[in-house]
């Protein structure tokens, strides 16, 4: 315990959480919108509703464990998510480094996701927003793994489906681990976060 306030004490604090996805009904239940449905299960355990609007973004403001927090969904599409989070962050006053994205990868397997420090865009074209929109990458990024599509099916397609029925009976699951690791970051830092859950 000692060590994970000792980290907590010496490391920046996320205090900004951005899920991305796409608005509106249609997109809802896809795989490129793991980010908006893990952002809706920390509102949940959180007890941050989302519940205000502005620069294009739905979002909440709560405290967890004494920091300040906010939630946000970019309501521009997943190409575009850059400038609203952007504005948010820069009306907050919450530098790069005090940010945690969160984002469907199809690159990691389902049932998995991973915490990263900074890095490349690996062609998430969210993440590509944001690193032109802050001109640089130091914000952390919890990846969650929605696999690769199967028989040679178009990629653009296969994140903009729905998930199978299979891997919906491991979704809620999933999202709980996801909030699982969001709560263990802001509590013990992201060493402990990376040890625990990569």
């Amino acid at each position: 315990m000692l060590a994970g306030v000792f980290i907590k004490m010496i490391e920046k604090k996320i205090c900004l959480i951005a899920g991305l996805g796409n608005p509106g009904d249609k997109y809802k239940k896809t795989r490129h919108n793991a980010g908006f449905l893990i952002i809706d299960a920390i509102s949940n355990r959180f007890n941050i509703p989302i519940n205000k609007k502005k620069f294009n973004n739905r979002y909440g403001l709560g405290v967890f464990e004494d920091n300040k927090i906010i939630l946000a969904k970019p309501q521009n599409y997943m190409n575009l998510s850059g400038p609203p989070v952007l504005a948010l962050a820069k009306f907050y006053k919450v530098s790069c480094d005090e940010i945690l994205i969160i984002h469907d990868d199809i690159d990691i397997v389902f049932k998995k996701i991973k915490l990263k420090m900074k890095g490349g865009d690996g062609g998430h074209k969210g993440i590509h927003s944001l690193t032109e929109a802050f001109q640089n990458n130091d914000f952390a990024r919890l990846r969650f793994g929605i696999g690769r599509p199967e028989h040679n099916r178009p990629v653009n397609k296969y994140v903009l489906s729905v998930f199978s029925a299979e891997d919906e009976k491991q979704l809620e699951g999933m999202l709980k681990m996801s909030v699982d690791a969001v709560e263990t970051l802001l509590c013990f830092g992201k060493a402990v976060c990376m040890n625990k859950f990569n």
